[in-house]
Order: structure tokens, then sequence, then C-alpha cells
């Protein structure tokens, strides 16, 4: 089988935009939409950071929460007629980092999903390899996993952008 599925990679700064725009693009395809979130609820402020952001998103997706085994969940849901949204790849990096698992082996896998995808999927994620070198070992080892892993993607993403304050550069596609 090969790809009938089409693949945007959505990347930006914090409070760039990028989720907004994201779900817009999700919204205007017209299609079921599956929203993939990441992020692990570790204290109260992320829990209302969660729900805040499920609540702006509104009715009409199908949420799952995925802070692991996003290529598994993607082939589980993936199907002609749907658009999936997964929301952020840097929150899964984080995920991984933390629980000790092989980064660009899951990397790997993920990108083995794009080729048989028959759906549309919208990847979105922090860039983070735009500012100083950070100080600790942790937060390099982080940069570094995200930005080797937004290099794979792009490269086999039909589309990319680039969201700064608000507003949406078209890097490829």
């Amino acid at each position: 089988m090969t790809r009938t599925g089409h693949v945007t990679l959505v990347l930006g700064g914090a409070r760039s935009g990028k989720s907004g725009f994201s779900e817009r693009l999700a919204t205007e395809s017209g299609l079921e939409r599956h929203y993939l979130a990441t992020g692990r609820a570790y204290d109260d402020e992320m829990r209302e950071r969660i729900a805040r952001h499920r609540a702006d998103r509104g009715d009409g997706w199908t949420t799952h929460e995925v802070p692991l085994e996003l290529a598994e969940r993607l082939t589980e849901i993936d199907a002609p007629g749907k658009v999936v949204l997964v929301d952020c790849l840097t929150l899964w990096v984080t995920n991984l980092m933390m629980d000790e698992r092989d980064i660009d082996a899951a990397g790997a896998t993920l990108l083995r999903q794009f080729e048989n995808l028959s759906g549309n999927l919208i990847l979105v994620s922090n860039e983070v390899g735009l500012g100083i070198v950070p100080d600790n070992r942790m937060a390099r080892e982080f940069r570094d996993h995200a930005g080797r892993l937004h290099q794979r993607i792009a490269a086999a993403a039909d589309a990319v952008f680039f969201i700064a304050a608000g507003l949406p550069l078209k890097m490829k596609g």
C-alpha cells in the first residue's frame, strides 16, 4: 500500500498560534476530526491548560490522550475521510525522554506510518532551536532530539508551515 493521505508539519514557538492554525486546517478540511493529545498533566497548572485547550477546540473532535504510543494510535485510527491532528511532538519527545525510551526509534516508527497513511495528518511542534544553547545536558539533548525529529518529518511531509505572531509562513508544499 502507498500513501494516499497528506502530511502537514506546523512549527512555531510557544504561544505563536500554531495550534489554532492547525485546528483551522483540520476544520476546513471537512473531514472527520481526531485530536491526539500528547501532554501529561503533572500539576494543576497543566491540568488547567489541557482543559482550556480542549474547551477552545470546541465540539466536533474525537480526542485521544496519547503520551507515548503515537505511531500505534495513528495506525488504529487512520482512515480515508479522517484528519488527525497531533499536538504536540515536543511534549511527546519530553514524555519519551522521561520514560527513557529510544527517541530515534520512536521517531522512525512514526515516520514509517506515513508510508501507508490514508487519511490526513497534521503534526504540531515547538521550534526550540532558535534560542541560545541551553545550559544543561538534558535541555540540550531535548533540543537536539526535537530538531532531528523535525528535520526527518519535514523531509517526509507534503507541507510545512512556520507560525510566528499568529502568521503562517509556508515553507514547503
